[in-house]
């Protein structure tokens, strides 16, 4: 039998146990806490807290998302921590919503059904579960499948679909040069049919209710998977906010699901939709917005005067939430009220 220890959160007071060999990130999630996480992979810097008491060991992590000064100061990453003994821990960051929306972390067994090239490098994906996963508007899981070949490869994914659909989960996927599971996909090497696990939900990018002022949606690539799930979550909720829907493209090419948007906006007039193409000088006929996303929301920002009201999701690959987040420090968002899923690449197990 495996020792097990406890492990204190303040300043929230929260308790919890840990086995050994498992991580204090992975120990939260499996009890249904949520605390602050990123890339569950020591690459990046959102779990980062300080050990008031305790022994433990880390794994290996960035420097990165931990430098040797804070290590020195008693700083850890909770997704590479191992706890030796009870352990006390102060959270940098924390949200008491979050953790009491906590759900917790679970493997289920499903199949691959169906997928399709929305443009050149989109592909969607459905995947029928055997039992129904709970979810946020927002969050992500890690699928894990076999190829033809014999091959495991897991990725990291968000949904598209929205939380009241709880087997039916449908993926939108950015397909890289060199991205196994897409290029697997489009190769045969991943069929209809194909088994999967799917173990989540995770991410701390999703809807809240019962705000005020309005929603700011920003996507770009794949990121427009969660901003989806969060959209039709919203209208199914009945809040009556203003909608402000960002999606950043290179052509006209590279938009899909226009069809859908455009009936959503039709039967929803407090929902605008705007897309932006960042090379659309080839394309006489377009009439939209040009350049990229983030100067494309600072434009309607202060054509709008929205200094700091309402609340920002915004998914998509790094250069895109880079750009914005000045942008959004300069029209006076508080930091509680913005929402990032920053769509990092593969650095060995998972990738969105």
């Amino acid at each position: 039998m495996s020792e097990t220890y406890n492990v204190r959160l303040e300043p929230v007071g929260v308790e919890f146990e840990v086995a050994e060999n498992e991580t204090i990130l992975d120990a939260a999630f499996r009890q249904g806490i949520a605390l602050p996480h990123g890339c569950k992979e020591g690459q990046c810097s959102a779990c980062k807290c300080v050990q008031l008491d305790g022994e433990s060991e880390m794994l290996n992590y960035s420097t990165f998302a931990l430098n040797d000064m804070e290590r020195d100061t008693g700083h850890v990453l909770m997704c590479r921590t191992l706890a030796f003994s009870d352990i006390e821990i102060e959270l940098l960051n924390y949200d008491e919503e979050v953790l009491s929306k906590s759900i917790p972390v679970k493997e289920y067994a499903g199949e691959i059904v169906d997928f399709q090239k929305l443009t050149h490098d989109i592909r969607g994906v459905q995947i029928k579960l055997h039992s129904p996963l709970k979810f946020w508007a927002g969050q992500y899981v890690d699928i894990t499948v076999t190829t033809e070949a014999g091959e495991t490869i897991t990725r990291s994914f968000s949904m598209a679909n929205p939380p009241s659909e709880t087997e039916n989960l449908s993926f939108i996927i950015k397909k890289y040069p060199d991205g196994k599971f897409s290029n697997e996909l489009d190769e045969g090497g991943i069929k209809a049919g194909a088994k999967v696990q799917v173990t989540g939900p995770y991410g701390m990018c999703f809807r809240r209710e019962g705000r005020e002022g309005p929603l700011i949606l920003v996507g770009a690539g794949s990121g427009m998977s969660p901003v989806w799930s969060i959209l039709n979550d919203h209208l199914a909720s009945g809040e009556t906010r203003p909608v402000h829907f960002f999606y950043g493209a290179r052509t006209r090419n590279d938009l899909f699901k226009m069809k859908e948007i455009t009936d959503i906006t039709e039967k929803n007039p407090s929902v605008e939709f705007i897309p932006v193409l960042s090379h659309a000088e080839e394309d006489g006929t377009w009439t939209g917005e040009r350049g990229f996303v983030h100067e494309c929301v600072d434009r309607y920002l202060k054509e709008l005067g929205i200094d700091g009201d309402g609340d920002v999701y915004a998914c998509g690959p790094p250069p895109m939430i880079d750009a914005l987040t000045p942008v959004l420090f300069m029209h006076d968002f508080d930091t509680e009220r913005v929402f990032f899923d920053k769509f990092t690449p593969t650095t060995g197990s998972s990738a969105h």
